[in-house]
């Protein structure tokens, strides 16, 4: 009887697991089982592009059943799982329920944004996790313009014409910096709004701008982004969010119709429902080789697993970052055939070789192998690594002709 292999979530560890598996697993004594929620995988870090109309949409997606060949692709939302029994529940498409039985199992379900209980925050603001919190939020930029461009009050049109982003990590900087891009492109368009201008805040609770990068590349880029006209207001908080309007820490009140959510990432509530062992900050304990630790047939990858960070010796997780997730994914794939073999296991040892953070206008920061880029230079770097890593060829192509049409 095959054995079967069950990959829980299609993301970027999910989906590089199963390709590593397929090539690691004699394909007439074992059936690779991969059940998501979506049957594509989202390229996050281009997610801004997206937002911004500088990509198309279809071009930041890669479906899955064109990436692998022999795995079975299962639409499903996972609701719990069964280690003892060695089963996993799901909802299906037709709202019915389904079980399935594993002889190995992998957790790679991602992450949901992290939401703080900010009053009015679930009614008036959006985020920016998916593809359509991306073409929302693009839309939700050009309707304020039309709505302002029929007001005769310029007090009035300010709401309309204001921007606020919260949080300033790799989703904020970028996000902002893209969609302020965009709606300058086009409001010549708008001659009242013109006549007004825009305003773009950037809220961050700690005392930096993206904090993932050396300070001295987050000082060029808090310079180059206030060279733009964006306020950045470091050390403050939001603090409520109202029908047109947004209060924050300062005291200030902001009128404005947009406010982005970009304030970190937490794991999916289904984690707490998987009958794992979790970190205080409700991530799936792993050991070294991405098993989960007391468990010998399941294992956890990506930004729902707390996998040590051999960066800084095992003592704090891996970050939730897509690179890391997609060499966790082919290092789990290696290790469950390698269990399945009865060989001995490797360990996780990849190590950050750079950060990107693309500030738009052609230019952004980067660190890479210690190596420290601001301007031109890293947004290069940055476009290149990202067309390296983007599965199939056509996809890249198609990123290739949209960076192209936007540099002429």
């Amino acid at each position: 009887m095959a054995l079967n292999v069950v990959i829980a979530g299609g993301g970027f560890g999910g989906l590089h697991a199963a390709r590593r598996l397929e090539r690691r697993l004699p394909r007439h004594s074992a059936r690779i089982t991969l059940v998501t929620d979506q049957n594509f995988l989202l390229y996050t870090p281009l997610l801004p592009g997206a937002a911004s109309g500088a990509l198309e949409p279809r071009h930041v997606v890669v479906p899955l059943r064109e990436e692998l060949d022999w795995a079975d692709i299962r639409i499903a939302r996972i609701t719990s799982v069964d280690p003892a029994a060695k089963t996993l529940r799901m909802n299906l498409l037709d709202g019915s329920e389904s079980e399935m039985g594993y002889d190995q199992l992998i957790v790679s379900l991602g992450s949901v944004s992290r939401v703080l209980p900010i009053p009015g925050l679930a009614e008036h603001g959006v985020g920016f996790k998916t593809l359509p919190d991306a073409v929302g939020l693009r839309n939700r930029a050009l309707l304020p313009l039309e709505a302002a461009e029929e007001l005769d009050d310029p007090e009035q049109r300010r709401q309309y014409l204001t921007f606020v982003y919260v949080g300033a990590g790799y989703a904020g900087l970028e996000g902002i910096a893209e969609l302020q891009d965009y709606i300058s492109d086009v409001l010549d368009r708008y001659p009242r709004c013109r006549l007004d201008g825009t305003r773009w805040l950037l809220v961050e609770a700690t005392d930096r701008v993206m904090p993932e990068i050396p300070a001295s590349l987050a000082e060029f880029a808090t310079r180059e982004l206030r060279g733009r006209g964006i306020e950045i207001h470091t050390g403050t908080l939001l603090e409520e969010v109202g029908d047109g309007w947004a209060r924050l820490s300062t005291g200030e009140t902001v009128p404005t119709r947009t406010v982005c959510w970009t304030a970190g990432v937490k794991p999916p509530a289904v984690v707490r429902r998987l009958g794992l062992p979790l970190t205080e900050h409700g991530r799936i304990e792993t050991d070294s080789t991405l098993r989960v630790a007391g468990q010998q047939c399941v294992w956890a990858i990506g930004d729902s697993a707390a996998v040590p960070d051999p960066a800084h010796k095992g003592q704090r997780p891996s970050p939730p970052t897509a690179q890391h997730a997609l060499r966790q994914g082919k290092v789990v794939g290696d290790n469950v055939a390698a269990a399945l073999a009865g060989r001995s296991l490797r360990r996780f040892r990849y190590r950050t070789l750079g950060v990107f953070g693309d500030m738009g206008q052609h230019k952004a920061v980067a660190t890479m192998l210690g190596v420290r880029l601001r301007g031109f230079p890293a947004w290069f770097a940055a476009r290149t690594y990202h067309l390296a890593m983007m599965p199939g060829t056509a996809r890249r192509l198609g990123l290739m002709v949209d960076w192209t049409v936007g540099l002429v």
